[in-house]
């Protein structure tokens, strides 16, 4: 494995995915030892040519000899392609880097709702994405559509429930962002669609947890008590997360609460 040295990736300390693969790259070699670098630990003379705005977004990947800086899929293709050119040969290929780019971007931009940390006041400089109304939208879309196809899937695998239907499981959905945003309304747009993409992280996080019990079910007979129990355990960890979340996003515990109504209301019509 070759090794790339003099640069250093600036990664986001709060976020265990860059966490990850920053020493990743370091374990395998492809980086030397000073190849990683939490970004709210920037210098004043690396924030005179770093553009710490876009480093916030994109990771950032420092030339320490010349002072140069590249972001994002280009940082990490340079990485990479350094070890395995081939790579970073396809990676540049017009469709294959539009598509990196904006996945990269998918990813970035909504980390924080991914994987949300506590706001740390003390530190000036901290790592948080700019607030993107786009791609935060798309992400409570591709969250809600995830979700929505398996509970209608582990819906119709239990059979004292009434047959569900792709419609149902999507108003239910879509529902309960409704529901919960009416307990928000004192405040702004970005913190309320802050705090449904934290929603519908939970509900992505479920629908994960029951694809275990429907993968199964296809290959044994898992009995309908035992689902259930499941899906109960699932209910309950949801509710915890949930209000782990709440409490780092500093909101009302109520929306805790109004969580589990909805979702008895739900439950009532769906049986009724």
């Amino acid at each position: 494995m070759k090794t790339l040295t003099n640069q250093t990736l600036l990664y986001d300390e709060d976020c265990p995915l860059c966490r990850v693969y920053t020493s990743g790259f370091i374990k395998a070699g492809m980086l030397d030892e000073n190849g990683k670098k939490p970004y709210c630990q920037l210098s004043d003379e690396e924030q005179n040519f770093i553009d710490v705005q876009r480093a916030s977004n994109e990771i950032a990947l420092v030339d320490n000899e010349n002072k140069t800086v590249i972001y994002g899929i280009d940082s990490l293709l340079k990485v990479i392609g350094f070890s395995f050119p081939w790579m970073e040969t396809i990676g540049n290929l017009k469709p294959i880097k539009f598509f990196l780019k904006k996945l990269y971007s998918f990813i970035s931009y909504n980390r924080k709702v991914i994987i949300p940390s506590k706001i740390k006041k003390e530190i000036k400089l901290q790592c948080i994405p700019d607030f993107n109304y786009q791609y935060r939208i798309l992400y409570i879309l591709f969250a809600t559509t995830i979700t929505t196809i398996v509970l209608y899937k582990f819906s119709n695998s239990i059979t004292i429930l009434p047959k569900s239907t792709i419609a149902r499981e999507l108003i239910l959905a879509f529902g309960q962002i409704v529901f919960q945003s009416l307990f928000l309304m004192k405040f702004d747009k970005k913190i309320i669609l802050n705090y449904i993409g934290n929603l519908m992280t939970v509900s992505l996080m479920g629908s994960l947890l029951l694809l275990p019990m429907l993968i199964l079910n296809l290959i044994f007979n898992i009995s309908e008590s035992l689902t259930l129990g499941w899906f109960g355990i699932t209910v309950l960890l949801m509710f915890v997360e949930h209000s782990r979340r709440i409490k780092l996003l500093e909101l009302p515990f109520y929306l805790s609460i109004t969580w589990v109504i909805y979702r008895i209301i739900a439950l009532t019509i769906i049986l009724n």
